[in-house]
């Protein structure tokens, strides 16, 4: 299909316009001016000529007279047309004038002449700066030297990206595989749409891109239009809503208006829960901006033909707040979900962030990938930043494997707190809090290889134990999680062992409080509990009024509560319990761990072996014996 000349929209005011802001500016003068005659006149004021003034005098209806400059004021005795007082103006000096006065009997009030009014200059100021702020009005709409854009609130605010300018590439996008084999559709429908139309295919109006924030929607948009090198207006979902009514719908007509000029063309709207909320979710169901501007976009998604060439794409992380009407079939009518990147994901990513970035020979992207779960692509790139900064802090030409060990810290953790002053005691109480992680870690075969431990303060921690996970993980068996909770209370275990209850400290409130909350998920919603069985506690759910924001409801009798926190302190108290007897039987490890830590105050996975021996190999007893039964059947 080929695409479309590009035409542009006249718009008020025209481009070529000076003489249009001349006339504004005359206007802005003149109104000034009548605003200053306005407060400055006094009311039932008559002006005379000079001559009718001197005929008034000697006709003996003057009472009085003040005299400033060549200003001449006064009351008449009695009133001429309503008029009770008159002014006028001494041409040349009258040395008649006073005589005549005092014979007529007027009284004289003569005044110094006033350099300016008070308010005259008031008003000058006032006028002033109104004029400021026209001027500065215009200057902001003109966004970049249009200056038509000074009145034009209901023109888009859309961005638009020339396809001679947008170089990003499928290439450029990893961690996402599935999302861009989905969205390749779309590029190929925009090349050859001839090969959808001959066989009646339609392609989805509208994609929505479903992810949590940092997973790269805006980027893999961007690449759908580089790849199909088309226009691309970009747009958030806030620009649309202003304090003036009507202007988001104004500027969702003009949006489509101006993408159907420049088809085939992606239209890109960013956050599109911003003004996509379900209707009615307001306290009491009012009709608001947002709404009428929703129902707009609505109307316009219908208006389309997808044969036009005109591909909408919208980005959000709360898909569950959408209105219903937007996504039903016609509209957005397909979801690509770009989820958090995996572990091969996130080294794919690592490469691309490090592509003009030099590398040291140690750097293995493997490792810092498996040691980095849960980081988004923004995350990623954020450390392969850091760990750059790292290097130039420090002099080197290469980024090496200690700046992005440095960097991941950082990023997870935060910045070292080397200057925080420890006591002697707190630091043998973090020595030991960590070796107590880090032995169970160790021993445990089902638990994540210990990768680091460090006593070195980061941001609220005095200590830290770092995990290196050998594969990602997708689910949880119930002995794992148990170890995991035998693990995590090592810390409290080891203070309890070595210095008694009475002195534990409060640094394992992170590690109590994670355990709680991991517990209390094993009996409610994971089914791990013996005595409550494989049943759900506490229902999630949205109400209307509040927008869809989740809440958890009690739908449990207080019998069950009871028996559900039952159940989690007695998962703990056993776990806890095994923590102890584990670390009384490597008390010495512990006790060679520690004080290692207080020497050095970090040990890597090499220093761990060496100090504790090889870790017992992971593996699943009964995954096993499946195995071999499966192999190797039972004769009937």
């Amino acid at each position: 299909m080929a695409r479309k000349p590009i035409k542009r929209n006249s718009s008020f005011p025209p481009q070529n316009n000076q003489s249009m802001y001349v006339g504004v500016f005359l206007l802005i003068v003149l109104l000034g001016t009548l605003l200053v005659l306005q407060f400055t006149s006094q009311p039932g004021e008559k002006t005379l000529t000079y001559s009718q003034f001197l005929g008034q005098v000697t006709n003996g209806n003057v009472a009085l007279v003040r005299i400033e400059g060549q200003v001449i004021q006064g009351e008449f005795k009695n009133r001429v047309e309503n008029a009770s007082r008159f002014v006028t103006i001494l041409p040349l000096m009258d040395e008649e004038l006073l005589p005549l006065l005092k014979q007529a009997g007027v009284e004289i009030i003569g005044e110094k002449v006033k350099e300016q009014s008070g308010w005259s200059l008031t008003w000058m100021i006032v006028g002033g700066l109104l004029l400021v702020a026209f001027l500065l009005f215009v200057m902001r709409g003109a966004q970049g030297g249009d200056s038509s854009r000074a009145f034009t609130f209901s023109k888009s605010r859309a961005r638009l990206h020339r396809e001679n300018t947008n170089k990003i590439r499928f290439s450029d996008v990893a961690g996402c595989e599935e999302a861009k084999q989905d969205l390749q559709e779309v590029v190929e429908f925009l090349k050859r749409p001839e090969k959808f139309n001959a066989i009646g295919a339609r392609i989805p109006k509208g994609v929505l891109l479903v992810g949590s924030p940092g997973t790269g929607k805006t980027l893999l948009a961007k690449a759908v239009a580089g790849e199909a090198r088309v226009p691309f207006f970009s747009v958030s979902g806030s620009e649309f809503v202003e304090m003036f009514v009507g202007v988001g719908a104004a500027r969702v007509r003009d949006l489509f208006s101006e993408a159907r000029k420049h088809a085939p063309c992606i239209v890109f709207i960013d956050e599109l829960d911003a003004v996509g909320r379900s209707r009615g979710a307001g306290l009491g169901g009012s009709h608001d901006e947002r709404e009428q501007t929703l129902n707009q976009i609505l109307v316009e998604m219908d208006g389309f033909d997808s044969s036009e060439g005109l591909i909408i794409l919208a980005a959000t992380n709360r898909p569950d707040i959408l209105d219903p009407a937007l996504l039903r079939p016609g509209r957005f009518d397909r979801q690509v979900v770009v989820d958090k990147p995996d572990v091969k994901a996130r080294e794919a990513i690592l490469k691309i962030h490090t592509r003009k970035v030099p590398l040291a020979d140690d750097v293995d992207l493997s490792i810092i990938a498996r040691g980095t779960p849960g980081f988004t692509g923004a995350d990623l790139e954020n450390l392969v930043n850091e760990a750059a900064l790292n290097a130039a802090r420090n002099n080197r030409k290469k980024v090496t494997m200690e700046d992005l060990e440095f960097a991941k810290d950082k990023v997870s953790l935060g910045p070292e707190r080397r200057s925080l002053v420890l006591s002697e005691e707190d630091k043998w109480m973090t020595a030991y809090h960590e070796a107590g992680h880090a032995i169970l870690g160790h021993i445990l075969p089902l638990n994540d290889p210990v990768h680091k431990v460090t006593i070195i303060p980061r941001g609220q921690a005095l200590g830290i134990t770092y995990h290196l996970p050998e594969v990602e993980k997708r689910s949880i068996v119930k002995e794992e999680a148990l170890q995991n909770i035998i693990m995590a209370m090592g810390g409290r275990a080891a203070e309890e062992l070595k210095f008694g209850k009475d002195y534990i400290s409060s640094g394992a409130s992170s590690d109590i409080d994670h355990v709680t909350r991991f517990v209390r998920t094993m009996v409610c919603e994971w089914g791990m509990s013996e005595v409550l069985g494989p049943v759900r506690y506490g229902e999630t759910e949205g109400p209307v009024f509040l927008g869809k924001d989740l809440v958890t409801r009690k739908n449990f009798s207080e019998k069950i509560h009871e028996l559900i926190d039952e159940e989690v302190q007695k998962i703990i108290a056993q776990c806890y319990s095994e923590a102890i007897k584990l670390l009384k039987k490597h008390e010495k490890k512990l006790d060679l761990l520690a004080k290692t830590l207080i020497e050095k105050e970090v040990l890597t996975a090499d220093d761990l072996k060496e100090l504790l021996g090889e870790a017992p190999k992971k593996q699943f007893p009964r995954l096993e014996l499946i195995k071999k039964e499966l192999e190797h059947p039972a004769q009937a």
